[in-house]
């Protein structure tokens, strides 16, 4: 695939004649045309750094950045304007503009200084939306629009700027969870659909991991680490990243979740999302379960979603049936993991 990004010994920070503050070194890595491309890291480890030094909004420190083969400094302010197109984090306060108009405003390296608009400039502007599939919002006042509306608002106006490349400052930062996605996978498919080079800035972890074709993590110790999604779950790269208090990198779901400190084990057989949602159900209260648990209680979940029934079995005896994970919660917890001694013999006398 066509590189049409080349970081080479990038680093990064803010020049000063004293004590210049770099926030990160040995930058090495590329991006290619038709990808979307997601930046993870801790706040405060560079992210925003790194994306306005690739936007030419401040300089390098050293190191090169090449942009479709050329080094961004050799770019003029005009040219930049025809490459690459940002969208920023920031929350508009525009009155008595329409949404359409502001998409116009993504013609403004074309239109001149007047900033008028001809029939080609409106034929983009028309296709912009049609590509985000807002035409019900095209003539809505910007400030009545919810904050994901004006987020597609923003990336049809970087679209109708005709950049091969668009940048995008924490694109989900004000969203609900359905906006997060739906946000998501609307850039996605616009880097397939216009094979556009799509950069951003996230803090939505989960969505990255199952949406984005490259991730970029950045960290103090390991620096930058680039790869897609899987290759980096396989190699313990992001179980690396995220070990920390509180969150564990799940190689079964290809997922994190919440680093749960259990106080009991249980055996948990079968396969599915029956057995992904007991477990779940089970870490939450504090009982690590897995197939590969030696226990006296063994749980079977089914292998089929038809399945109504989950069995309980205690050492040898016949099993205990329920229908709900609520109903194995509830034995378990109420009978299983009371304190006090020799719970499972107190548990077979109530069953």
């Amino acid at each position: 695939m066509n590189k049409t990004i080349e970081i080479k010994s990038l680093s990064i920070g803010y020049p000063a004649k004293k004590d210049t503050k770099v926030v990160a070194t040995n930058i090495n890595a590329s991006i290619h045309k038709g990808e979307l491309t997601c930046l993870l890291g801790a706040n405060g480890i560079g992210k925003s750094t790194l994306l306005r030094t690739l936007s030419a909004f401040q300089p390098k420190l050293s190191g090169e950045i090449l942009i479709q083969g050329k080094d961004l400094e050799e770019y003029t302010d005009s040219e930049l304007s025809h490459i690459i197109g940002v969208v920023l984090t920031d929350r508009l306060d525009i009155r008595n503009m329409t949404a359409e108009e502001l998409i116009g405003l993504g013609r403004s390296p074309y239109t001149g200084f007047w900033g008028t608009l001809n029939k080609e400039d409106r034929e983009i502007v028309k296709q912009a939306i049609g590509q985000i599939k807002i035409e019900d919002l095209a003539h809505r006042m910007v400030h009545t629009l919810s904050d994901g509306e004006r987020q597609k608002v923003m990336i049809a106006k970087a679209l109708a700027q005709e950049t091969p490349v668009i940048f995008l400052d924490e694109p989900t930062a004000f969203l609900d969870f359905p906006s997060k996605v739906e946000i998501m996978q609307l850039l996605h498919r616009l880097s397939r659909d216009t094979h556009k080079t799509i950069f951003l800035s996230t803090h939505d972890l989960e969505l990255a991991l199952q949406i984005a074709d490259k991730l970029w993590v950045m960290d103090k110790t390991q620096g930058l680490t680039v790869g897609t999604p899987e290759d980096l779950s396989l190699n313990g790269d992001l179980s690396t990243f995220f070990a920390r208090k509180g969150i564990t990198f799940d190689m079964e779901t290809g997922l994190f979740r919440v680093n749960n400190e259990y106080t009991h084990q249980i055996r948990l057989s079968g396969h599915g999302r029956k057995y992904t949602m007991v477990r779940k159900a089970l870490a939450r209260n504090g009982i690590l379960a897995n197939r590969e648990v030696e226990s006296d209680i063994r749980i079977e979940t089914g292998n089929k979603i038809e399945d109504k029934e989950y069995l309980i079995y205690i050492r040898n005896n016949p099993p205990i049936t329920q229908t709900s994970i609520e109903g194995i919660l509830n034995v378990v917890k109420e009978n299983c993991l009371e304190t006090g001694k020799n719970t499972i013999e107190k548990f077979l006398e109530n069953h």
